[in-house]
């Protein structure tokens, strides 16, 4: 059998119908060869990332299969098209098909829902046999022991940069209630870690020392994150991650992230004010120790980046003003500003759905950039928006970097300095549509 496993492109815009693609990229695409990892070795497996690559649709395979997010799966659905034209079935999984399966059924022959450790297989097994069902959903949530070691010998690593990053998996699911966010709804809320010596034969295969774990909360279970850690030191490694704020209180953890390699971290702050962060049930987050917390990451020299979000219904225009004076109080190295936007399947969009307040619910999530897409409560659409686009101008301009950013002498300044100038570009991109590009 031969099958070809696609990662579509997105489109740039709505008013820019053309394919966000790139000519190298920094990060090395785990998706295609961990689901070339799941497939039989008697398969013929081609992995196209359309970011970087065309797809071939006279390509002689007997199977597509197609990872779907919301942001590429108009794409998606026009590679399935093309190929079922040809009679070549196609199948669909990924964020977008779990909460969107019936819509994707209109494109595809069969979706898949949930992980694919068990669904995968069924699905593949099924096509050989030429009796592919429509719908394979995972009854289960993997324990993430003995995962494969993802294909990349399938890819073609000259088209990443020379210092390219690879993504890797410690842990699933997410134990937090945040309105806003489907992490637990797609993932499940019982937080999964992977054996911490798993994980560190995997980082050996990729023989990078830059690695980016591409976990929800990277330390959702502290013992394991602290032996993980403890694994990595003798690797000698460059790694980021995503964790909660209120773990920075801890000092030991911090002190052992930092001799482990800790090179960057990104922070889910998203309010510098105590009510809105109720509202959106962020329990973990004090805004009290956020001093602290700043404090002890500048004397560590970690290069961190904090993300926000705007447009609940407890903030005026005056949080613009209010947040980007606590950035620059407190020298933030990098900072990442989103419009509310209320994904199917979080409570916040049953609220909002609820309220009569979603002004497109197709566009949800379908385009790169911020688009103000629900009514906000003392807002208008296109205020929110501009705040937002303001907010992103104001904070990376050059003075502002001069201030906040400490001299570029170590790898983790150097760090702050790119992403700033990154985030920069992409401030004074027209409409800046299209956030991904930079």
């Amino acid at each position: 059998m031969r099958i070809q496993i696609i990662q579509p492109a997105h489109y740039r815009s709505p008013s820019d119908r053309t394919l966000h693609r790139t000519r190298k990229r920094s990060v090395v695409n785990l998706t295609l060869p961990y689901l070339a990892a799941l497939t039989p070795r008697e398969w013929d497996v081609t992995l196209i990332d359309e970011q970087l690559d065309e797809v071939d649709f006279a390509a002689a395979v007997d199977l597509v299969a197609l990872s779907c997010w919301t942001m590429n799966s108009l794409r998606a659905y026009e590679i399935a098209d093309r190929f079922r034209e040809r009679g070549v079935p196609v199948i669909m999984g990924g964020p977008h098909t779990f909460f969107h399966a019936e819509e994707a059924l209109g494109h595809c022959d069969a979706v898949g829902l949930g992980e694919g450790e068990s669904i995968w297989p069924r699905m593949l097994a099924d096509a050989a046999a030429g009796t592919l069902g429509r719908v394979y959903r995972a009854e289960s949530y993997h324990d993430l022991a003995r995962l494969p070691l993802p294909r990349y010998e399938l890819i073609d690593l000259k088209r990443y940069d020379l210092l390219k990053t690879y993504s890797v998996q410690s842990s699933r699911g997410c134990p937090f209630r945040c309105e806003f966010c489907s992490e637990r709804m797609y993932l499940g809320e019982r937080y999964r870690t992977r054996p911490a010596g798993e994980v560190v034969e995997e980082i050996r295969h990729t023989r990078s020392k830059d690695i980016l774990f591409a976990d929800s909360n990277f330390a959702g279970d502290l013992p394991h994150a602290m032996e993980l850690m403890e694994a990595l030191i003798p690797l000698k490694l460059r790694w980021s991650a995503l964790w909660s704020a209120h773990l920075c209180r801890n000092d030991a953890f911090m002190d052992l992230a930092r001799r482990s390699g800790l090179l960057h971290l990104n922070i889910g702050m998203e309010s510098i004010d105590p009510e809105t962060l109720a509202s959106m049930n962020k329990k973990a987050n004090k805004v009290e120790e956020y001093e602290r917390i700043l404090e002890g990451l500048r004397r560590r020299g970690i290069s961190y980046s904090l993300n926000f979000i705007f447009g609940w219904d407890t903030e005026t225009e005056a949080v613009f003003d209010a947040t980007l004076r606590f950035l620059m109080d407190h020298k933030v190295p990098a900072a990442y500003f989103n419009i509310l936007t209320p994904d199917k399947g979080t409570p916040l969009y049953d609220r909002m759905l609820e309220e009569g307040r979603i002004l497109d619910v197709d566009a949800l999530g379908r385009w790169p950039g911020d688009r103000c897409l629900i009514r906000p409560k003392h807002f208008t659409p296109e205020g929110l928006e501009q705040g937002v686009r303001d907010m992103y101008v104001r904070f990376y301009t050059y003075g502002s970097m001069l201030r906040r950013l400490p001299p570029p002498v170590t790898a983790r300044n150097i760090a702050s300095w790119v992403i700033n100038f990154s985030q920069r570009k992409m401030a004074r991109a027209e409409g800046m549509e299209s956030f991904d590009d930079f």
